[in-house]
């Protein structure tokens, strides 16, 4: 009797932990083993609250690419979904009855990585800020011609080209140099087959060429300075507003736009414009979410992040109703890097998420909406792992939770 009394209480005690058990464990566990590698999952159904799935959510992994939640999130928070990124023509001099700027010209970035050519702005996403709208406006104040030169002022940011995991030195994978000012993503050839030595250089000598084009003559050669603190502004263009600029940094993966933008917050919000002190603002910035990842770039390119599945959710939950964030995201069997995924399967249009790939390194973090109408944030993350057989399991796995219909009540929106 003894006996059987304690294997009953033993029972008894291990009742609550079964029924703790989120209902889509096990299928989710599945399919994390099909796809192999040391790997962890979570999904929260944000209509209810209800954790739906919780395997290894706990473990941190190289994210990848999904780190760009991160970047995004953070740039929304800070400068606002309408905000924008203005790159200035200042004046040092005086302008005369006859349209003589006697003095110099200074080309001021602000970070912004989609000034250029309207050709090539139009080519990489459209709607970016153009240099020769921006020679347009000098030529309206009244200048017709500059005694001095342009000087490209890319003084906002530290001159460190890339990120950590090039040891600051220029990265392919990012695909230009990082400059708080930039023309054209710094390729010297609109093709990409030659980069910019001296980007902010580059981007004046652009602007001595529109402004001439104008009808502004400029004397001089353009040169490499920054602007005295008396220069007056002549004329300012702006990038597309940050909501624009997140979904053109999530929806292929930019890694540009993303180590821009992080410089940019440490540049606005963190003291310099560094990617140190950027990351510094994504960390400070993410704990109001009550999360803590490790951050070591804006890209995802650096296999020193590392962040968890639970993380990735509480972001994404805490961030569902928050203008210009869901809506950049890639749409499943749609657009940017979920164009040919899970095309013509019940996750299309159902799933927007962000990717993650390097070697051995795959994730897959975003929101579903279920069969029923509610809305799951959900990561899914696998390190040491065959991209290939990693990437399959996470299309199933959107594809599970599509097809669902979670019970519970809806919570009233924040």
């Amino acid at each position: 009797m003894r006996r059987l009394a304690i294997l009953t209480s033993l029972l008894v005690l291990a009742l609550p932990a079964a029924a703790s058990a989120a209902p889509l464990d096990a299928a989710v566990s599945r399919e994390l083993s099909r796809g192999g590698g040391a790997n962890g999952a979570y999904v929260l159904d944000t209509s209810t609250g209800r954790v739906l799935a919780s395997v290894r959510a706990d473990s941190a992994r190289i994210p990848a690419s999904v780190e760009k939640l991160y970047t995004t999130a953070t740039a929304l928070l800070n400068f606002g979904a309408d905000a924008t990124l203005d790159t200035r023509v200042l004046g040092s001099g005086t302008l005369n009855a006859n349209g003589v700027w006697r003095g110099d010209l200074y080309l001021r970035g602000s970070g912004d990585p989609s000034f250029g050519s309207a050709s090539f702005t139009q080519y990489d996403g459209g709607s970016g800020a153009t240099v020769s709208d921006l020679a347009a406006a000098v030529a309206d104040v009244g200048i017709v011609r500059v005694t001095g030169r342009v000087y490209g002022d890319e003084s906002l940011f530290d001159l460190r080209r890339g990120g950590p995991s090039t040891n600051w030195g220029f990265d392919v994978w990012i695909g230009g140099p990082l400059s708080a000012l930039l023309y054209n993503r710094g390729l010297a050839k609109e093709n990409g087959s030659a980069l910019a030595k001296q980007p902010a250089q580059f981007a004046a000598q652009q602007l001595t060429a529109a402004l001439r084009t104008a009808g502004v003559r400029v004397a001089r050669p353009a040169a490499l300075g920054t602007a005295p603190q008396n220069a007056e502004e002549l004329a300012v263009v702006s990038s597309p507003a940050m909501s624009r600029l997140a979904a053109l940094t999530l929806v292929p993966s930019d890694n540009l736009f993303a180590e821009q933008l992080a410089k940019t917050l440490g540049a606005n919000f963190g003291g310099s414009g560094s990617t140190t002190a950027g990351t510094a603002v994504m960390r400070s910035t993410l704990q109001r979410f009550g999360i803590s990842p490790r951050i070591a770039d804006g890209s995802g390119l650096s296999r020193a992040n590392a962040t968890t599945p639970r993380q990735v959710v509480t972001l994404l939950d805490g961030m569902r109703e928050e203008p210009g964030f869901r809506a950049g995201l890639p749409v499943a069997g749609r657009g940017g890097t979920l164009a040919k995924r899970m095309r013509g399967t019940i996750a299309q249009d159902r799933c927007q998420a962000k990717t993650g790939t390097l070697s051995n390194v795959s994730a897959l973090g975003g929101y579903c909406t279920t069969a029923n109408g509610h809305t799951v944030a959900f990561a899914f993350m696998f390190n040491s792992v065959s991209t290939y057989s990693a990437k399959a399991a996470e299309d199933r796995l959107a594809q599970l939770l599509a097809r669902q219909r979670p019970a519970g009540a809806v919570r009233a929106s924040r």
